[in-house]
């Protein structure tokens, strides 16, 4: 594994080669580009705690200087910040790491219970002239420091903030039983009525396993509190956190909001992908991993069953994706205690496994996890939550933790505003008075109802002209959309037949792209248990693309791969041409045969 760590650096430094020229801060859009609900862009704590003495300042230009440097922190990050106030003990004394490599220091400047509640009082109010909430997520005294979520309200539902999560794990480990109860505000009755609303077909209600990619949306208010009928918002008892039914309600078939309602009233969404644990349905999991471009996996392992099946299957893959990954202990309330551990150590030993070589943390308080939510991902940390779905036990902190999850919307390096639209299709729709309906995600550029793009490529690796009739983000109607946002077109004089998963739409031009028949990726052969070679055909996974191909060539002295080879490949597609850009990530399996690479050259 240690082979694989060493070559995704390989394929960071192939996609930075290939990344479009650093944008001009011109061209920056006027909300910043910064990712959401992070106080990491402020590392050395110098601009927090300049805010911090300008909130307990008695000189009365401090307010307006105040005012000022808040307004710049949240424009910056999109509408939403991570204040810490006070001096804070050492994170990693926090999280319970010892003899860590990480350099670890008190951050944020001391203060006394009067000056924390002063500035507490004066954020609230400044925040408060702006149209926004300053919510207070964890105060502690003595010693004295707090954490506060700064959140405006979107100015529409094109601007809400998205964070996009997979969901993975063994069969019956809880997957979408966990989902359906985090999303409609409802515990389960311990036989898997919550995960029921989940379900796309008649086969899945039947047997209760998932087989095609669910989808499921949280949404979070600009208080922080999670949009689910039913919850107790507003009443004392739950602002305090003292009224149990607020956040763990009683066990009831509630009505689900829809979709378009939690987006007009979430100020943040977070979007699950629902994927399938049966090894029967893996391909229908990869196909979810690559096109749906998660900022994090949630890895579910059922408490009872232990880290047997699919499990270890779907965190090679996300490490392989370089995706982040967070473990959810399941079934807590029926597992023994004895089984139970015995599935902690399990999961420990993986997770510091050489493969993996990550620091595992338990989440068992709210301060755990909004520090986890900001750091987990730079600190090679994997947050663990242990949960019950029929108790609620985990619950409330896992909504912690996923209200403060950063967005990767606005990262430029990632998603460019700047350059021309591109749009990946995942999936296609024939809607009856509407016409032909795409879903996919905007990898650079902007969108607007009207614009005319094309579509394609074709099985001859052509391109039609079309029209964006409407577009709807969250199943409610928006007029324009930018890159990293996961979007419905409608589209204009297109038939059915013609669109299928995997295409691209483009920014109408002169000159169509080219249509990919063959290329070259530098690989690492993950697992093969015999020799791979010229003519050797497997499933190409490559973002929306899911297709064979063919090797054709192989620049390696032997002229086969074995199990941890890396070299060069010239590949063919068997089907159709595709849409390819050189940097994009790959995945190639065949059995168990899986190998993993970057695209280095169009032909």
């Amino acid at each position: 594994m240690a082979a694989l760590r060493s070559f995704q650096e390989e394929i960071q430094q192939v996609q930075r080669a290939h990344a479009p020229r650093q944008r001009t801060q011109g061209s920056v859009p006027t909300d910043g580009g910064g990712s959401s609900a992070t106080a990491s862009g402020d590392a050395d704590g110098s601009e927090t705690i300049e805010l911090q003495d300008l909130l307990i300042s008695t000189n009365p230009d401090a307010v307006s200087t105040a005012r000022d440097t808040l307004a710049s922190l949240l424009t910056t990050n999109r509408g939403e910040y991570l204040l810490s106030l006070g001096q804070h003990p050492p994170r990693m004394s926090i999280l319970g790491i010892a003899n860590s490599d990480i350099v670890d220091v008190q951050r944020g400047k001391p203060l006394d219970e009067d000056g924390l509640r002063k500035a507490t009082a004066r954020l609230t109010e400044l925040v408060d002239d702006m149209g926004g909430v300053a919510t207070t997520l964890y105060e502690s005294v003595p010693p004295t420091y707090s954490f506060h979520l700064l959140r405006l309200p979107p100015l529409s539902v094109e601007r809400t903030l998205e964070v996009r999560c997979a969901v993975v794990g063994n069969v019956d480990s809880g997957k979408s039983t966990t989902l359906g109860v985090l999303t409609r505000g409802s515990l389960d009755d311990g036989r898997g009525v919550a995960r029921t609303a989940l379900f796309r077909h008649k086969h899945e209600i039947e047997s209760g396993r998932t087989s095609s990619v669910g989808m499921e949306i949280l949404g979070f208010s600009t208080a922080g509190k999670p949009i689910l009928a039913g919850f107790h918002h507003g009443t004392a008892e739950a602002n305090a956190g003292l009224d149990p039914t607020a956040f763990a309600p009683p066990t009831a078939r509630r009505e689900k909001i829809g979709w378009d309602e939690i987006s007009v009233q979430a100020a943040k969404i977070v979007s699950f992908s629902d994927l399938a644990g049966h090894e029967r349905y893996l391909k229908t999991t990869l196909y979810g991993m690559t096109s749906g471009a998660p900022d994090v996996v949630f890895l579910i392992v059922g408490g009872n069953a232990g880290t047997a099946g699919m499990m270890k299957e779907h965190l090679a893959i996300s490490l392989a994706l370089s995706v982040p990954v967070v473990v959810i202990i399941t079934k807590v309330d029926m597992t023994p205690p004895n089984k139970l551990e015995e599935t902690i150590q399990q999961v420990v030993k993986i997770v510091k496994s050489p493969g993996c070589r990550k620091t595992p943390v338990f989440v068992k308080t709210a301060e755990i996890a909004i520090e986890l939510s900001q750091s987990f991902t730079q600190d090679r940390i994997c947050p663990i939550f242990q949960t019950s779905n029929v108790t609620g036990q985990g619950l409330d902190l896992l909504r912690v933790f996923l209200n403060l999850l950063p967005s990767s919307e606005g990262d430029e390096s990632k998603y460019a505003t700047d350059q021309p639209f591109e749009y990946s299709v995942t999936d296609v729709w024939s809607v009856p008075y509407v016409g032909v309906v795409t879903n996919g995600i905007i990898n650079s550029g902007r969108i607007t109802a009207g614009d005319s793009v094309l579509l394609g490529p074709d099985p001859n690796g052509g391109w039609v002209v079309t029209s964006v009739k409407s577009i709807q983000r969250k199943r409610a109607t928006v007029t324009s959309a930018e890159a990293g946002q996961c979007v419905s077109l409608a589209l204009k004089r297109v038939r059915r037949a013609a669109v299928r998963k995997g295409q691209v739409i483009v920014h109408k031009s002169d000159e169509p792209p080219k249509a990919i028949h063959v290329f070259e990726g530098q690989v690492l052969i993950l697992y093969h248990n015999t020799t791979l070679q010229r003519g050797y055909q497997a499933m190409l996974h490559c973002g929306a693309i899911r297709q064979t191909v063919r090797i054709l060539s192989i620049e390696h002295p032997q002229q086969t791969l074995r199990t941890g080879d890396r070299a060069v490949v010239r590949f063919e597609f068997i089907s159709r041409p595709e849409y390819l850009k050189e940097g994009m990530k790959l995945l190639f399996r065949e059995g168990k045969t899986k190998g993993l690479g970057v695209v280095t050259r169009l032909l």
